[in-house]
């Protein structure tokens, strides 16, 4: 990769698509050091409250590219993702996606980066990439630090998120939105090259 991608200063790393799926919750409670607060010396602690196992969440697979955003797709009625689901709902839309971001070469030269989660390593999964035309780059497993989606989106994405309420999926989904439309463009493509960065430093 590094190689093939000049350690990260090619103008082909603009062909990289990353995605991964997480969970995102209708209410994700601060955590202990987002609600540290100064109180009296004899004054009783602030109480923390937890995140009760009934408050509602719903699965996103988010993709990207160093360009910028790309889709998410959300995973309805808490189902597992499957290849089946991956194949016939996630994949297709991002591939859309991407023919409407690039009208003249469509999805052709673009490299798909995800982990090695069971959906993404299916026969039906490898068999839809190769007919679509899209081209997996390897990952090492067991390695969440070398993918952008965890090292660095979804980590900003449920900080932007956490501490509010939403009491609908449709509130959910557009303070998801929301909070992906106000990431700045340069800290995609400054996302892209941190990767780099931790790849060469494996």
């Amino acid at each position: 990769m590094l190689k093939r991608f000049a350690t990260g200063s090619s103008r082909n790393v603009s062909e990289i698509l990353t995605g991964n799926e997480t969970w995102i919750y209708h209410y994700d409670p601060e955590t202990k050091r987002m609600s540290k607060e100064w109180i009296e010396k004899d004054a009783p602690p602030p109480t923390n409250v937890r995140r009760a196992r009934s408050v509602g969440e719903q699965m996103w697979a988010i993709f990207f590219r160093s360009s910028g955003f790309v889709e998410a797709v959300a995973l309805e009625d808490r189902k597992t993702v499957t290849a089946d689901w991956s194949t016939t709902m996630c994949l297709p839309k991002v591939i859309t996606a991407i023919e409407s971001q690039r009208e003249k070469t469509g999805i052709r030269g673009i490299l798909l980066h995800h982990d090695n989660a069971s959906s993404h390593l299916a026969i039906r999964t490898r068999e839809f990439l190769e007919s679509s035309g899209l081209k997996a780059l390897p990952y090492p497993p067991y390695s969440p630090d070398l993918a952008p989606c965890d090292f660095w989106l979804f980590p900003r994405l449920k900080d932007q998120l956490r501490g509010r309420r939403f009491s609908t999926t449709e509130e959910l989904r557009g303070a998801l939105f929301q909070a992906i439309g106000d990431i700045p463009k340069e800290e995609w493509k400054k996302c892209f090259d941190d990767w780099f960065t931790r790849v060469k430093n494996v």
